[in-house]
């Protein structure tokens, strides 16, 4: 594909999500471009470019889930490849950035870890970013470069609302997510509640209050991203007790990790709606409970506008 000033779109993809690459790949008409991947014998990442990317404008899609390192590395590498194979544009799409959640010091002597990844991804030779549904907005300040930050609430209301929910209400896990929660029950014309929670320890939540109308209510808790599921089947057992009719779940970035599968299998959550931002190809086979949305057609629609050089803003609508 070519735009307008006649530089060429490439798209290549690492490892992480190829499944999701080549639904972006599809629903944009462009073939992703030949590169030989693989590991030496001690681990180190070897990438070779199979085609000519000269003055070229490449979009670099990865998502740095599990292997998290593994995942990361591969993509600087990457970027660090398509840089001296003289693209004239890199753009790397991150559909889950991973280390977003250490966006901050909560304790002494500890790490910012989004911000070291944002210096990463920029030293490396990335010439602007895609990414989608940032764990904190102001992680895009991280990066010395250009950040196009998608939502994927579009596509989760558009399926909840395919549903048909009666006496549906939104909850937030936490405080933190209540402006998320807030605008899926605007879309949505449902209620709003939020549950406080108190973490003891890294990835140990317990859910305490419940703040808002549950008994006989179908309650969706709305987050970002799902990991090992102890805050959202503890939110569940809560909202059960309470007197909730059901409790479904969605979120953009299914990371499930540990246990999160035996947790939400053995819980009353009724269903997790996720995207594809983290491959779940063989997760769906362990759990039931799980309907997978495709952001393809949205991130291809950005990679268009990104290299045509028109307007994104329209596809940052909440």
């Amino acid at each position: 594909m070519e735009s307008k000033n006649g530089n060429r779109l490439v798209l290549i993809s690492g490892r992480s999500n190829l499944t999701l690459a080549e639904e972006i790949s599809d629903s944009m008409g462009t073939p992703l471009c030949e590169r030989d991947l693989t590991n030496f014998s001690d681990g180190e990442i070897f990438v070779q470019i199979q085609e000519n990317v000269r003055g070229s404008d490449v979009f670099v899609i990865q998502s740095t889930c599990t292997n998290v390192n593994e995942n990361l590395m591969e993509l600087l590498i990457m970027i660090d490849a398509i840089r001296r194979a003289s693209a004239k544009r890199i753009t790397a799409v991150i559909p889950y950035f991973g280390y977003a959640r250490q966006d901050r010091k909560v304790q002494s002597r500890t790490p910012i870890t989004a911000k070291l990844v944002a210096d990463l991804v920029t030293a490396s030779g990335a010439d602007r970013v895609l990414a989608m549904d940032l764990h904190a907005g102001q992680i895009q300040g991280f990066f010395g470069l250009p950040v196009d930050h998608l939502y994927a609430a579009p596509i989760l209301t558009e399926y909840i609302k395919t549903q048909r929910y009666k006496n549906l209400v939104i909850f937030s896990p936490d405080a933190g997510g209540v402006e998320r929660a807030r605008a899926f029950a605007k879309s949505l014309g449902a209620g709003l509640g939020i549950i406080d929670k108190r973490r003891e320890e890294k990835n140990v939540a317990h859910a305490m209050h419940i703040i808002g109308e549950v008994k006989g209510r179908k309650v969706m808790i709305v987050d970002d991203m799902v990991d090992t599921a102890g805050t959202l089947t503890e939110s569940v057992k809560a909202l059960m007790s309470a007197g909730a009719e059901s409790v479904s779940a969605c979120c953009t970035h299914a990371v499930l990790s540990g246990p999160a599968i035996d947790r939400i299998n053995g819980s009353d959550l009724r269903q997790l709606i996720t995207t594809n931002t983290i491959n779940l190809d063989s997760t769906r086979n362990e759990c039931r409970k799980i309907t997978v949305l495709s952001v393809a057609s949205l991130l291809g629609e950005a990679i268009v506008r990104i290299h045509d050089e028109t307007s994104v803003s329209s596809l940052f609508d909440y």
